[in-house]
């Protein structure tokens, strides 16, 4: 399940290139809605909407479940932004960075225990960072602050007992009011989020829904049945992908001390 969730999330940087000329909110916005009615009709088929009643009636697995929202959605926005940017490299960076994340909340929040060579790759990241900030000149904080949401995603997802698909219907459902809210506001000045795009475009939004689906209920559904370490490093296989994109697809620069940060990681997971 991590290793069709990665797949899922290499062909992300490529589908989501095709939509560089509409807004990441925009993106974001289609993303959810139709996310959520895919699943919607997912659930249908496998009479799936007793469960997803008793845990609208527990509101600790519910307000948690919008936290993940926040947590996923907030996440989205800044890849989003990063592909339409060419900063898939930092994208790719952040996603490598994530399992250290995870194995870090793991420790700190589960009271999981980390073998010799889990601290080694622990370290190892660490010093990746440092050369970040020394040779660059600031902290990566893209790369930062998707490792970072994405990491405490999987935390959250992992404390709630929710089977993947309704909490994955949940979640985008607890997206809808922000996003409704940003489409009236473009309203008032006359941009339509969910509207008079051109048949191409309006395509690939509605699609947007299904390819953000897949992944995620993939990711949910490991994250029941593996330690948060576990997950960690076997997510190593999305940003490699998404590196292996960000180079040789799409031509993004790669400076030296970079390619020393992503050296360290890989020597990690090694």
């Amino acid at each position: 399940q991590v290793v069709a969730s990665s797949l899922g999330y290499f062909l992300t940087p490529l589908y989501f290139r095709q939509l560089s000329h509409v807004s990441p909110m925009d993106v974001l916005s289609n993303r959810a809605v139709w996310a959520c009615i895919f699943v919607a009709i997912l659930l249908t088929l496998r009479g799936g909407w007793g469960k997803v009643q008793s845990i609208f009636r527990n509101r600790r697995q519910f307000a948690m479940l919008a936290l993940a929202a926040l947590l996923v959605g907030s996440n989205w926005l800044m890849f989003l932004w990063a592909v339409a940017n060419q900063q898939v490299v930092a994208s790719s960076l952040g996603y490598f960075l994530t399992p250290l994340v995870n194995v870090a909340l793991g420790l700190v929040v589960l009271k999981e225990r980390l073998n010799r060579l889990e601290w080694i790759a622990v370290g190892l990241a660490l010093a990746a960072i440092a050369n970040e900030v020394i040779t660059l000149g600031s902290l990566p904080w893209v790369s930062l602050f998707l490792a970072v949401t994405f990491g405490t995603y999987g935390l959250v997802r992992k404390q709630v007992p929710v089977d993947a698909l309704s909490g994955l219907w949940l979640e985008t459902l607890a997206m809808l009011p922000v996003c409704g809210i940003y489409a009236l506001w473009m309203a008032q000045g006359g941009h339509t989020v969910f509207a008079g795009h051109d048949p191409s475009t309006a395509t690939l939004l509605v699609g947007a829904g299904i390819i953000t689906a897949l992944p995620l209920m993939a990711f949910a559904a490991a994250t029941q049945r593996l330690d948060l370490a576990t997950v960690g490093m076997l997510m190593y296989i999305n940003p490699t992908m998404q590196f292996i994109t960000a180079i040789w697809i799409f031509g993004e620069p790669m400076q030296t001390a970079r390619l020393v940060s992503f050296g360290l990681i890989w020597i990690g997971l090694f």
